[in-house]
């Protein structure tokens, strides 16, 4: 079974932190945090419909996230209801391999091939193959075949009658791929497909707002990012003191584009993922999902506030950093702010929900405890020993 450690990172080196011998300063809140993982999986566990799943049926990824919830907990233990969980996940599995009711299938079968690598277990083992073939079937080649001439190709989308690929599910199905490489790589399951990552880098570097390494127009040049190249909402909202119009990145997309070029082998020293930092880093807070807010309604910053939080906790975790350098000069501990938000944000009955912004179904307590007990579980589990 593989370690926490390779299923909720990619980083092979430690941070500086964990060859120290000062003590660790994040002692005390790890404590509150375990103690908060094990309410918020507690509440999920009493939200389990008989059937073994969460949410709606029609969407996989709810019991997906809520079964790598319970996974991931530090508190652990082998139970029925997880058991029930993957039973039913793998029951959804069609023939082309993807997991999904109806629709969404990309989103729904990129989260369910990572919670069934979390468990571990080899007799999941061909269901994660046929996962992934179904994944990387689903980029996208719009036009000449091999060539990235579309500025959607390379990306991943959403499926059926969605006309393009977008950054959200090109990041969360780049995840899953990686997660589950050792186990495509395996001699014993014979050769596998793998996805076309020159082609997935460059989608993904035209959802970034660099001029440099970016062939769409209309882009700023501050290293932030979008939902998908050539966003007209973000185009719209998105005016220059001078009158132009450019592409308006934000948070939870920019962490999601670090995150990916992580996963796809960018260099640390490459353009795109400087850049990306140094947005990150000038806009570091966690008390909204920058970059959405607008003078007229400041509230607009709640939007995706939890997704926001865990592709924070999954970007700065994979990047191997332990502090964030600040415009001001300031260095920011995120690991501590952003768990220290969360806890304070948790309901009696152990769950969380978005009471400021319903957007991106936000609303739903189920999905926003996911959310938030899997962007816990990456925090804890980063912290070096």
């Amino acid at each position: 079974m593989k370690t926490l450690a390779t299923i909720l990172t990619l980083a092979s080196v430690l941070p500086l932190s964990a060859q120290s011998n000062q003590p660790n300063p994040h002692t005390s809140i790890k404590l509150e945090m375990k103690r908060a993982i094990e309410r918020g999986n507690a509440y999920l566990k009493s939200k389990q419909h008989e059937d073994g799943y969460w949410g709606e049926s029609k969407y996989p990824a709810f019991t997906a996230l809520a079964v790598t919830a319970a996974m991931r907990s530090p508190s652990y233990e082998k139970s029925e209801h997880i058991e029930k969980a993957y039973k039913w996940i793998l029951s959804n599995q069609h023939a082309d391999g993807g997991i999904y009711v109806k629709g969404l299938a990309t989103y729904n079968t990129a989260t369910s091939l990572t919670a069934l690598v979390a468990a571990g277990k080899k007799e999941y083992h061909p269901a994660i193959l046929q996962a992934r073939r179904f994944l990387i079937n689903q980029q996208t080649d719009w036009d000449t075949k091999g060539e990235t001439d579309n500025v959607f190709d390379g990306g991943i989308g959403y499926g059926g009658s969605y006309p393009h690929s977008d950054l959200s599910n090109t990041h969360l199905a780049i995840e899953a791929l990686r997660l589950s490489r050792s186990i495509a790589q395996d001699e014993a399951n014979g050769k596998q497909p793998e996805l076309n990552w020159d082609a997935a880098i460059t989608f993904i570097s035209r959802t970034q707002n660099l001029k440099e390494t970016s062939d769409v127009e209309g882009i700023s040049d501050d290293g932030s990012f979008n939902y998908y190249p050539g966003d007209s909402k973000a185009v719209e909202k998105n005016v220059n003191p001078d009158g132009t119009k450019t592409l308006r990145g934000y948070g939870s997309m920019s962490y999601a584009g670090l995150l990916s070029m992580i996963y796809a082998d960018l260099d640390a020293s490459d353009p795109r993922v400087a850049a990306a930092k140094q947005w990150l880093s000038e806009n570091y807070t966690v008390k909204e999902n920058p970059g959405l807010a607008t003078k007229d309604d400041p509230s607009l910053g709640q939007q995706g506030l939890y997704y926001y939080y865990q592709t924070m906790a999954k970007a700065l975790s994979a990047a191997n950093l332990d502090n964030l350098e600040l415009k001001d000069g300031e260095k920011a501990d995120w690991r501590t702010d952003l768990a220290n938000q969360l806890l304070k944000r948790q309901r009696e009955d152990g769950s969380w929900i978005n009471a400021e912004n319903s957007r991106w179904w936000e609303n739903d307590a189920i999905l926003v405890t996911c959310y938030a007990v899997l962007s816990l579980e990456q925090i804890y589990h980063s912290i070096p020993e």
